[in-house]
């Protein structure tokens, strides 16, 4: 029976193996990149800079700076691009507002109580994130609710549940079969 399970166990990491490696490498490469996304001197993750004050009550309106980012995005960096924005981050320790826009991983910081632009930059961790949990394809599909990115994280959950399944029998079944035969 031992012998057997062994057998399937195999075929099934196997097969996953061969189906599954390319979703792997890139997940596994994708990882290690967001992994260093803070310790990259801001190629990946741009760093967050600092305002003048971190009291709220001087600070501009939302509206007035997001009318500044909006501006600055379009003047400074590309007309044609979308204003449409992803989020806002307000970082009141560090003074800042950062918009994060939706359809080009561009973002703009700015200080909270000047207006005055910190940082333009590109995101690439919100890129290489897209990619690692596979919500790019909903992107270029310009699909509703994500499905694609619960599909392939679905997938890639329950075949990594399989392998450690799997891998751990093909490393303790030889075990347990020598065992038996000793005994």
């Amino acid at each position: 029976m031992q012998i057997t399970i062994l057998r399937i166990a195999r075929k099934i990491h196997r097969t996953m193996g061969a189906f599954l490696f390319l979703f792997f490498f890139i997940v596994a490469i994708t990882g290690l990149i967001l992994g260093w996304k803070k310790n990259s001197n801001g190629w990946i993750l741009p760093a967050t800079s600092k305002g003048i004050s971190t009291n709220l009550n001087t600070w501009k309106t939302t509206s007035e700076l997001l009318k500044i980012s909006d501006s600055v995005l379009i003047t400074k960096v590309d007309k044609s691009l979308s204003t449409k924005l992803d989020r806002i981050d307000i970082r009141k320790d560090k003074g800042i507002v950062k918009f994060l826009y939706a359809d080009n991983y561009w973002e703009i910081q700015l200080d909270g109580q000047s207006g005055d632009v910190l940082q333009i930059n590109q995101r690439r961790s919100d890129f290489v994130e897209d990619i690692h949990d596979g919500s790019f394809l909903d992107y270029y599909f310009k699909t509703e609710g994500e499905p694609f990115k619960l599909i392939y994280t679905s997938i890639m959950g329950v075949a990594l549940f399989f392998f450690t399944l799997t891998g751990f029998w093909l490393w303790i079944g030889p075990k347990v079969i020598r065992n038996k035969k000793r005994n």
